[in-house]
């Protein structure tokens, strides 16, 4: 998120500023965690260079010191865990074989409940509770204003209860809260608004044929959908998958990313008292290899969405071909360009840039994570960059004013410090950063390199953290080019002040999105989704509702 108004408070990180143009040695300490050396970038030599490496310490390279603020006993958050069982038919129950497992505290790593782990013979359960939901039960047959009128009362409910949904959003992920609280639940409560009003719009057409017929289409649900939603934006893929699929008739069984159950049972429970009939909408907690793959491939299950990793929508989106060939829809990841042009105003250029990487912790399939800058501004660029990353604000996430919380887990954790190893060892400049922060918790420090290059790790792969990656560019011709030369395709923001050369790039770029002078702003009306492997269909829009609709044609003599 942006910066706050007002003076930033200096004791909830405690930056080191100094900065040193003459040659030093500076070591880098391995960081142990659960055994593993996560940063093994021992010594520095006198010229800057890493020791058995290419890598290069930035001029005046700046670092954060430990954050005492993070050894601090963590907020504890104002709500109770009230529901950690699978909701199969209306009602909350255990797992058939009685597993559960731990979903953790991101601050600390500690356990904060229990939850029903899901497996196949659960899915089986959900499925057969939502296919007698549809086939035999009142919600696709109702009327559409009835349903509508549900979906509203839903989303009342929603907002009533933000505070409750914020705080085990910012729990059981780590975001901060006043993101959680003032930004995601009002998005999630104006989604499932603006699909309610879709309820009752949704028809076939009269259509002219040939001969003495009269032909009409009709639309109809696709019946139970099957939804598997990620950890990053819990509550808001929530709401992208189920608010459609609702409005459209469907039954749904949902799967909760493992890291963080809870916030979806808390919702849809909410959907129950707002009158939602038994079995129309069921939610499996569990892993994907287990409760995941039985659902993609699961023969009654008539759709699937799905939101994560390239890798993983490959399996799903095989698991669904092999068994009853059930449409796909795919979210998945994404490297997007972010192009900063000659003519920028490099202050706001900087901020935003930084908003395009930094926002959620980085961990944005969207994310503006190669920032490409014209030659003629990059060095300012690269300064600035540095200095807002030093600025920013990492901390508990339930206390005011932090912009940064920790990472999901130890492995995200874990695979962000491999990724800045690698960018050092490849010959990328570091210039901030590049390490854990703390001694507890999943916290890693903003991280800046300048100098990258297109063939580099950094450069290439989804790292899903708080690492910007800022790369020199010399025209547009150039800058499309290295832009497209991915397998990704999901967005791109592009800052300049000359509106042919925003509509060149917004035409040239092969991604589902591209902001101009703007990132990650979301609506309910505009579709999201990629080219190339970020994904197939989208969400969002009027566009989101043919995914969980059939078209029947019909013609009479």
């Amino acid at each position: 998120m942006g910066e706050k108004g007002g003076k930033r408070e200096s004791s909830l990180i405690a930056l080191s500023l100094s900065s040193t143009t003459t040659t030093t040695t500076i070591p880098m300490i391995p960081m142990p965690y659960k055994g593993v050396d996560l940063f093994v970038l021992d010594v520095w030599n006198e010229n800057g260079n890493l020791s058995g490496g290419k890598g290069y310490l930035g001029t005046g390279f700046s670092r954060y010191s430990t954050a005492t603020a993070l050894e601090e006993e963590p907020i504890k958050p104002a709500v109770q865990v009230e529901h950690t069982q699978l909701l199969i038919g209306g009602k909350f129950v255990d797992a058939l074989s009685g597993k559960t497992f731990p979903t953790l505290d991101p601050r600390t790593g500690e356990v904060i409940a229990h939850v029903a782990e899901g497996h196949s013979e659960d899915v089986d359960r959900a499925v057969a509770a939502a296919r007698k939901a549809f086939d035999q039960g009142p919600w696709p047959k109702m009327t559409a204003y009835e349903r509508q009128r549900i979906l509203l009362r839903a989303a009342d409910l929603l907002e009533k209860h933000n505070d409750e949904l914020a705080a085990l959003e910012t729990w059981d992920n780590g975001k901060p809260y006043e993101q959680s609280a003032q930004i995601e639940i009002p998005m999630l409560v104006r989604l499932f608004r603006y699909y309610a009003g879709w309820a009752d719009k949704i028809h076939g057409m009269t259509v002219p044929a040939d001969g003495q017929y009269h032909v009409q289409t009709l639309h109809e649900p696709i019946g139970v959908a099957g939804q598997i939603i990620p950890w990053n934006f819990p509550l808001l893929m929530f709401a992208w998958k189920v608010g459609p699929a609702l409005a459209c008739g469907n039954t749904i069984v949902l799967k909760t990313a493992e890291q963080t159950p809870l916030s979806a049972l808390y919702a849809a429970k909410l959907f129950h008292e707002a009158g939602l009939p038994e079995g129309v909408l069921n939610v499996v907690s569990g892993f994907g290899p287990t409760a995941g793959a039985a659902l993609a491939s699961h023969m009654d299950v008539d759709k699937l969405a799905f939101t994560g990793s390239t890798d993983t929508g490959k399996v799903v989106l095989e698991l669904a071909a092999r068994s009853n060939l059930k449409p796909v829809t795919l979210e998945l990841g994404g490297k997007s360009p972010f192009i900063v042009c000659e003519d920028a105003d490099v202050d706001q250029a900087v901020e935003l840039a930084h908003f395009a990487l930094f926002f959620n912790q980085g961990q944005c399939c969207c994310a503006g994570s190669r920032t490409y800058v014209h030659e003629h501004v990059y060095d300012e660029f690269v300064e600035k960059a540095k200095a807002r990353a030093l600025k920013r604000i990492v901390g508990d996430p339930f206390k005011s004013g932090i912009e940064q919380g920790p990472q999901i887990d130890s492995e995200q954790f874990e695979k962000i410090l491999k990724y800045i190893r690698s960018g050092v060892q490849s010959g990328a400049t570091l210039e901030t950063g590049g390490d854990r922060l703390g001694s507890k918790g999943f916290y890693v420090q903003p991280t800046v390199f300048s100098n990258v290059e297109d063939g580099m790790l950094i450069a290439k792969e989804e790292i899903f953290g708080p690492v910007q990656s800022i790369l020199k560019f010399k025209d547009l011709d150039e800058v499309i080019e290295r832009a497209n030369n991915t397998r990704y395709g999901l967005a791109a923001g592009v800052f300049t002040k000359n509106i042919d050369t925003a509509n060149t790039l917004t035409r040239a770029l092969r991604v589902g999105t591209v902001w101009v002078n703007c990132f990650d702003t979301f609506d309910a009306a505009i579709p999201f989704g990629g080219y190339k492997m970020s994904g197939q269909g989208r969400e969002k829009g009027e566009y989101s509702l043919k995914n969980y609709l059939q078209v029947k044609a019909v013609r009479y003599v």
